[in-house]
């Protein structure tokens, strides 16, 4: 992580009460800060699944979402979508859809380092190849988003938390709106 990086700070509520290098937020003691997720969709409907660089801080080589990021104060958090997605997977995003606007979660991994944030969670679709960079993402799948699920709910511990949490909010979602 580049010590140049900084979070937004959020008390409870979700207020934003100031900014932190992002090098010094992920510890032991992570404050609440603002992050997104984003999942991706290809033109068949299958989602992008990630596995995290080792070199990651926080769950190293553990299998998650297509990418997450962190808005830098007073960047749009779409825009700062589009941005991680440039710089993780090298790839432009076609629509994106904000979906789970009020998702929050609060995890520790193995290390001990704390994962504490408010996380808007997006849906989007990519446009052209991937190329993800080695220090972000050590192997990615396409797959089908119901063998995603089977795959999360046997095996929770192989999958980031916050993946856990995401796909059956989002998987209830895609419900509704067939329903």
């Amino acid at each position: 992580m580049s010590s140049l990086e900084q979070v937004v700070l959020l008390a409870d509520d979700g207020s934003a009460i100031g900014v932190a290098d992002k090098a010094a937020v992920h510890t032991e003691a992570t404050p609440l800060h603002l992050a997104f997720s984003c999942h991706l969709f290809d033109e068949t409907g299958r989602i992008l699944v990630t596995r995290r660089a080792l070199t990651k801080v926080a769950w190293p080589g553990v299998w998650t979402n297509s990418f997450c990021g962190h808005p830098a104060p007073g960047e749009d958090i779409e825009r700062a979508v589009h941005r991680r997605a440039e710089h993780e997977l090298g790839v432009r995003l076609n629509s994106v859809e904000l979906a789970l606007p009020d998702f929050r979660y609060r995890a520790v991994d193995a290390s001990g380092i704390v994962e504490n944030e408010v996380c808007p969670v997006y849906r989007a679709t990519v446009d052209g190849p991937l190329r993800p960079r080695h220090d972000e993402v050590s192997e990615w799948h396409w797959v089908d988003p119901d063998a995603l699920e089977r795959a999360v709910t046997a095996t929770p511990w192989a999958f980031s938390p916050w993946l856990t949490l995401q796909l059956p909010l989002l998987s209830a979602l895609a419900q509704r709106r067939v329903g």
